[in-house]
């Protein structure tokens, strides 16, 4: 976050994706419920430190640190934030004063705090306190989210228990004490937001996305028959391939193979960023690939594509 884009969100004022909070040396009683709004509607950018008005009143620097290690760690409890969605707030400087900003992104799940829902409109955040108005926002984001599509039959015998122990590694690996490597797996799954229930037919139930990050292969074709990437290199011939993947595992151990694949036929070119070499093509491509697995229709029987495009001359 830079700050001339700060100073833009300050320009533009509060409304539907913009909050401003005072936040000198703790955390206002009410973020959480901007919040859980704003993951329940669209999104939004919050700023700590900033006044109603758009004056900059800034956060205590004794505080900076202690207000960013709070707001993750209550973003990732959920008795604060049921289910839990990770945030990770910056510190800027600006006019001498420091200013928290976080993104919330929207959320395929509708969340709670206080173990009440609060919804988003111009006017800020606001209670949702009908049975009705809870299935409208679950209705809204089901149409959109269909990793959210709850399969009452499937059973935690379904999924691969191996990728449980690999997520662990990830996630011990990026913060030791993260709170969810006390859990059990099924807890965990649970904590996540892939064990719900449909308001629908009143079923309880793991979802498309559980499936599709730790099912079993031979599960997965069978809820997804058409479910595949494909990984393709050409190098000369631009209308055959030198080398094809059909990957139809999980997410999980496809991000992998795709890595892989693109480890395997593009140049690592040496980068410098100061005195450290850094793998520009694993900086790169680890979003692109990322963005293949995660951002696609997998109700929609179109499969993903990552196409090499390579000519031999031209190495």
């Amino acid at each position: 976050m830079t700050e001339k884009r700060i100073r833009e969100l300050i320009a533009r004022g509060e409304g539907l994706t913009i909050e401003f909070k005072k936040a000198h040396r703790a955390l206002p009683e009410n973020l959480f419920e901007t919040v859980c709004a704003f993951l329940n509607r669209i999104g939004g950018d919050l700023l700590l430190g900033v006044s109603d008005n758009g004056q900059i009143t800034g956060v205590d620097p004794d505080k900076v640190e202690d207000i960013k290690t709070n707001l993750s760690n209550l973003s990732n409890n959920p008795s604060k934030l049921d289910p839990p969605f990770m945030l990770f707030p910056e510190e800027i400087k600006i006019d001498d004063k420091w200013i928290i900003y976080v993104r919330v992104p929207q959320s395929s799940q509708v969340h709670r705090t206080g173990n009440i829902v609060y919804d988003r409109n111009t006017d800020g955040d606001f209670k949702v306190t009908t049975h009705a108005a809870v299935n409208r926002i679950y209705a809204r984001k089901s149409s959109y989210f269909t990793e959210n599509k709850i399969y009452p039959y499937l059973e935690f015998s379904d999924f691969n228990e191996k990728l449980f122990s690999r997520v662990r590694n990830l996630m011990q690996s990026h913060r030791p004490d993260h709170p969810w490597l006390g859990l059990s797996d099924e807890e965990m799954l649970k904590t996540a937001g892939f064990y719900k229930k449909d308001f629908e037919t009143g079923k309880m139930g793991y979802t498309l996305a559980a499936a599709l990050l730790f099912g079993k292969d031979d599960v997965i074709q069978q809820i997804l028959p058409h479910y595949k990437t494909d990984a393709l290199l050409r190098r000369q011939d631009l209308i055959h391939y030198d080398d094809r993947r059909e990957i139809r595992t999980n997410l999980i151990d496809a991000y992998d193979e795709l890595m892989q694949f693109v480890r395997t036929y593009l140049p690592d070119k040496f980068y410098m960023e100061g005195d450290i070499r850094v793998d520009l093509r694993e900086k790169i491509f680890r979003e692109v690939v990322a963005n293949i697995l995660i951002h696609r229709e997998y109700l929609n029987a179109f499969q993903a594509r990552l196409l090499n495009l390579h000519d031999q001359k031209n190495r």
